[in-house]
């Protein structure tokens, strides 16, 4: 039984290498130009290099976005752009527009490519077409079932290898490719300027009645009709790995460093415990749903993976989060004695209880003792975001271990409780 892939998303160089610390075998990052995440952070060109230096060291591979649908005036500057990558050496690129296929492989033709999602990949004579062509991997439409993806893997090559989401954000469109940004707002999705609006209330407007708004009522609380749950198959990972697929993919290049190392850590654990015994992994259950409820999530579905979604994998009263945990920030230094560099994100206060989570899928209760400013100031809280900071423990965490706070534990076991009986 051939062990899968686990391949996490990072939004930044700080994000990259808590994915490779927590347990990702492949990051996907995107650079300033060509990826589907105009918003996200990216990576400049020095931090790529870094990024991939750091993966390829603890041997972990990356792969760069250059999945737009490009225009003829992308063409000129994607030659560029693979030029650079070229010189930068990630381990594959990901694309979805044939043009910029032909370019990369002109430029670069000792990198792999992996055709995107977003070239709405659905049956096994896509995968044959793209193999001729050159690529090693196609990412499956979101919207295929199990029992599809077992057809593809018994009609493509072996050597040829099968990339799906199994954890994250689903769009209301055919595998991303959507219009309702662009016409509404102007900016592209298939761009990468998506502003989310699958995530908006709705009205519907009669064509002879101008200007009057009839609600959309699913139920008496809301009409976020296009607004679906988050997937998550933890719970099926014998599934996945018996319908071939090569490689687990988590959604997720905007979200933070806690959101990777959590969806990370869960993951990871999962598939090692399924790889060593079956018995492990049933036996673990209860803690991979616990922690995969630790960060942000829309409630949780299963998507097209066991037949087409019903009204039950959409939420209609709200479009918020769900947020069980604040990242306060990730160790940078440590001096043995329980003091430890960290650059603040969210305010806490000295004689706070917080939560060391490790890598090793251990978490610690800490007391914060003191917080200090790079200059020597004593704080008594750090109200600044970004700010550097010396936080001492009475715990000794270690480089890497992330800093997190649970927020209102009784409500937050409630909600957990439900999700995970859910799943």
């Amino acid at each position: 039984m051939k062990k899968p892939e686990l391949l996490v998303p990072a939004s930044s160089l700080e994000v990259l290498k808590t994915a490779v610390i927590f347990g990702a075998d492949a990051v996907y990052i995107g650079g300033e130009a060509f990826g589907l995440r105009a918003k996200a952070k990216n990576f400049s060109p020095s931090d790529m290099k870094e990024g991939i230096r750091f993966a390829h060291e603890r041997g972990v591979r990356v792969y760069v976005t250059a999945n737009i649908l490009a225009h003829n005036g992308d063409l000129l500057q994607a030659y560029d752009y693979f030029r650079e990558l070229k010189e930068m050496g990630p381990d594959a690129l990901i694309i979805s527009d044939p043009g910029m296929f032909l370019i990369a492989r002109e430029i670069c033709p000792d990198i792999d490519i992996h055709i995107s999602t977003q070239a709405n990949n659905t049956n096994y004579m896509t995968y044959r077409f793209w193999k001729e062509q050159g690529a090693v991997r196609v990412v499956s439409a979101r919207e295929l079932s199990l029992n599809e993806i077992r057809e593809i893997r018994a009609n493509i090559p072996k050597e040829m290898e099968i990339e799906t989401f199994i954890h994250g954000a689903m769009c209301i469109a055919y595998s991303g490719r959507c219009l309702l940004s662009n016409y509404f707002t102007g900016r592209d999705a298939n761009q990468g300027a998506c502003t989310h609006p699958c995530r908006w209330k709705y009205a519907v407007v009669e064509e002879k009645r101008p200007g009057e708004y009839l609600p959309v009522y699913e139920n008496d609380r809301g009409t976020y009709i296009f607004n679906s749950k988050d997937l998550c198959m933890i719970g099926y990972i014998p599934e996945l790995i018996e319908a071939g697929i090569d490689s687990f993919k988590i959604e997720g290049r905007m979200k933070t460093a806690l959101y990777v190392a959590a969806v990370a850590r869960t993951y990871r654990r999962a598939i090692d415990d399924y790889m060593e015994s079956p018995e492990t992994y049933r036996a673990n259950m209860e803690w991979y749903r616990a922690e995969i409820a630790k960060c942000t999530y829309r409630q949780f579905t299963t998507g097209f993976f066991f037949g087409k979604p019903t009204e039950e994998t959409q939420i209609y009263d709200h479009n918020t989060y769900r947020k069980e945990y604040t990242y306060l920030g990730i160790c940078e230094e440590a001096d043995g004695q329980g003091r430890v560099k960290i650059e603040q994100r969210n305010k806490f206060s000295v004689g706070e209880s917080i939560e060391v989570m490790k890598p090793d899928g251990t978490n610690e209760q800490a007391s914060v003792l003191s917080i200090e400013a790079e200059d020597g100031e004593i704080m008594t809280s750090a109200p600044h975001p970004k700010q550097k900071l010396w936080v001492k423990l009475d715990k000794r965490p270690e480089v890497f271990d992330l800093l997190r706070r649970c927020e209102d534990q009784a409500v937050v076991s409630d909600v957990r409780a439900a999700e995970c009986e859910a799943l």
